[in-house]
């Protein structure tokens, strides 16, 4: 077994530091009933953990957090080695105690990270307002380390923040070429807000065919690396931290070659330019209109 990749780490706003690379235990592990212990995944967890993975990113309503816990403890690494996100959504009506399942499901004291899994439950501004102040009040406790969204666009973002003593850490987005959501990760970044992302590799795996294609294949040879890794390399240099996923060890031990290597800002521009001329989004395309480029 080859040694364990080293992951660096970006600081986000509160000072807690989160490493650039995540592994994300929804979309394929996502349990629609309560069938026990899912023990593929336990293991496909502590493969990441022992690869160098150390940002493992779990979430209520994807009815995994047990085996997450499970793959935390089995893989005998200190606590405070791990970086650990979950979700809330299910329980969002009150959040003070769905923080409180969540901790025992995964067995841990703390969460690296807690965030508001979307925002569409909320009717009005007051009430994502208002979930905000118990997402504060969870991180006031100790039980998150930092607090932050999910799935929020720039309108969001604004409703909280007129009202918020915590400024959210991250905002977890889908993002990828065909989604770079217009002027949100300037919003981001002015209000020091990390991106965080998910289904980065969209490009490759369901939206085919498309301008990139062949930029992607070129600089796959150019690099010595497969086209999700360019994928990858291209989120980070664009200083956003990826969330990625499978179940099979190499696929995830050859997503850390991302780390080896560095696009030039041309190529990262040359990807950014032809992934505006095509529009695809995965998730939540019920909530935003077909066209949205948000």
């Amino acid at each position: 077994m080859a040694s364990p990749h080293h992951i660096p780490t970006i600081e986000l706003n509160d000072g807690s530091v989160m490493p650039v690379i995540g592994y994300g235990t929804g979309t394929a592990w996502y349990k629609t009933s309560d069938s026990g212990i899912n023990r593929e995944l336990v293991d496909a967890a502590k493969n990441a953990v022992n690869l160098g993975y150390r940002h493992l990113d779990g979430a209520e309503v994807y009815g995994t957090e047990e085996e997450l816990g499970r793959a935390i403890q089995e893989s005998g690494l200190p606590r405070d080695k791990l970086f650990v996100t979950t979700k809330v959504i299910t329980n969002i009506a009150d959040i003070p105690s769905a923080i409180d399942s969540s901790l025992k499901k995964l067995g841990l004291d703390y969460v690296d990270l807690y965030l508001i899994h979307a925002p569409f439950f909320a009717k009005t501004d007051s009430e994502l307002q208002a979930a905000w102040a118990e997402m504060e009040q969870v991180k006031a406790s100790g039980k998150a380390r930092s607090i932050g969204v999910s799935n929020f666009v720039q309108s969001h973002l604004e409703t909280i923040l007129k009202t918020a003593q915590v400024v959210p850490s991250v905002n977890q987005i889908e993002y990828h070429p065909y989604l770079q959501h217009g002027k949100l990760l300037e919003f981001h970044e002015r209000e020091g807000i990390k991106t965080v992302t998910y289904s980065g590799l969209s490009p490759v795996n369901r939206a085919r065919g498309g301008p990139l294609d062949p930029l992607l294949a070129d600089l796959a040879k150019k690099y010595a690396v497969d086209e999700s890794e360019i994928l990858i390399r291209w989120t980070l240099d664009r200083g956003c931290i990826p969330v990625t996923t499978s179940s099979k060890e190499l696929r995830l031990a050859s997503y850390l070659r991302s780390l080896t290597f560095k696009l030039t800002p041309r190529e990262v521009e040359e990807i950014s330019t032809l992934g505006e001329q095509k529009h695809f989004r995965a998730y939540w395309e019920d909530v935003y209109a077909a066209d949205d480029r948000t």
